[in-house]
């Protein structure tokens, strides 16, 4: 066993303050059968940044009839990216995980486009 901790790059807070966190809550789910990895297509609503798409690899785990409503957190201020045919607009945090990756969810209700703090 590993006993040495992981090397990690330290950042400012200036640093930190650059990446937009906030609260969106997913309002439809299509599959994305062009994807290469299993995938579905996400939109979430974002409150005052509106309404954003994503192609999320998160089909091991979710279904899109649980996923529609979920509050969860997305990162709103990367540039869009193609994947196939469609156009990523943020990137929804997850962890990865032996069983396929767990979406960052939010614990209790909050204004969409709520910062992360």
């Amino acid at each position: 066993m590993n006993t040495q901790p992981a090397t990690i790059e330290t950042i400012t807070w200036a640093d930190f303050e650059k990446v937009l966190l906030v609260a969106g809550t997913i309002t439809r789910v299509e599959a994305f059968p062009e994807a290469r990895k299993p995938a579905w297509k996400v939109w979430a609503d974002f409150g005052p940044y509106g309404e954003r798409k994503t192609s999320a690899q998160i089909a091991a785990l979710y279904s899109p009839k649980s996923l529609v409503g979920k509050q969860i957190v997305g990162v709103i201020n990367f540039p869009e990216k193609q994947i196939g045919p469609f156009r990523s607009q943020f990137l929804l945090t997850g962890f990865h995980t032996d069983e396929g990756v767990v979406i960052t969810t939010i614990e209790r209700p909050v204004p969409n486009g709520a910062r992360l703090a």
